[in-house]
């Protein structure tokens, strides 16, 4: 598992939209991927999900992060 935050955000994106955020500019990627890290860090219903599979947890954070573009 990469210990890359782009990387991990990227590999918690289906591959439609990884390969749209990878054509992006480094700098974009990093912004999504730091608004991917608060939204798994500061959703209290993400915590649960974690609990039981954290790779949902992840794909759900990115899914919200795309959505309403947090950040």
């Amino acid at each position: 598992m990469s210990t890359d935050p782009v990387g991990r955000f990227l590999t918690a994106l289906d591959p439609d939209h990884r390969k749209a955020i990878s054509a992006k500019p480094r700098e974009e990627q990093e912004r999504l991927a730091a608004a991917w890290e608060r939204e798994l860090e500061e959703d209290t219903e993400l915590d649960s999900l974690d609990e039981l599979s954290p790779a949902a947890a992840e794909a759900e954070a990115a899914r919200r992060v795309l959505e309403g573009g947090t950040g």
